[in-house]
């Protein structure tokens, strides 16, 4: 335990849970309870942030609500599940401070396996970031069909972004009203980035703090964090069993 201890108290963005999944996968038994009392005793402990939310009022929606379901008394809820990849997408973009302004990064998320699929990360929250995000995300993963799910944004909104979904045969969903989880699925995941990256120091340089995203994207939060939703694999993982299946 010593070694990964030391691995936890050098990398503050992972956690016990983290850490109880590598020490199973490992081949040693220690249940999660052990290993946070561990961690208690020698001050580790994962690093807590809260997300800055973005400024402005959501305008009128520019698509149908794609995912919302009614459930009981007629409350409205989101399902944000599919049963392959490329199926449902959500996206979003956060924002954090540097010395030299304000950063951006616009994120698409696939709902199977919770996997971010494009980013686009920027000094500027126009419709281009939106766009840019979206056309990386079309150029790795070749979807047909596929509902892009966001919020009411401004950049969501533009006719930049609607004609880039209607010209790949992308379906667009927005909520018309904005319940707290109208993209909660989303959020989860820029709560994650916001506590594991954006908190973690104050960043001298915009792009000091871009490596830093890029970093934690394609080699931790894809390929590394292991989820419980998705039976303790990473998104990367997940896929790739989703694929040997349909090899088989």
């Amino acid at each position: 335990m010593t070694s990964r201890a030391t691995f936890i108290r050098n990398d503050p963005s992972l956690g016990y849970r983290f850490l109880a999944d590598e020490v199973a996968d490992a081949g040693v038994a220690a249940s999660e309870n052990r290993v946070w009392r561990l961690c208690s005793i020698a001050g580790i402990f994962a690093s807590h942030a809260r997300r800055k939310s973005k400024a402005g009022r959501p305008g009128p929606a520019v698509h149908d609500n794609l995912l919302a379901v009614v459930a009981d008394q007629g409350r409205v809820r989101h399902d944000f599940t599919a049963s392959q990849p490329n199926q449902v997408w959500l996206t979003d973009i956060t924002e954090h401070p540097t010395r030299e302004g304000k950063l951006y990064l616009c994120a698409v998320k696939d709902c199977y396996s919770n996997k971010i699929v494009g980013y686009s990360i920027d000094s500027r929250m126009k419709s281009s970031l939106a766009a840019a995000a979206l056309r990386n995300a079309i150029a790795l993963r070749s979807p047909e069909g596929t509902i892009v799910h966001s919020d009411r944004g401004s950049q969501f909104r533009s006719m930049k972004v609607v004609r880039l979904l209607k010209n790949y045969g992308l379906k667009g969903s927005m909520g018309r009203v904005a319940p707290p989880g109208d993209n909660a699925a989303m959020e989860s995941f820029f709560s994650l980035q916001q506590k594991n990256v954006l908190e973690t120091r104050r960043w001298t340089s915009r792009e000091e703090l871009r490596l830093a995203i890029v970093i934690w994207i394609e080699a931790k939060y894809n390929r590394r964090r292991r989820q419980r939703a998705l039976g303790k694999l990473t998104p990367v993982e997940f896929e790739m069993t989703y694929q040997a299946t349909e090899a088989a």
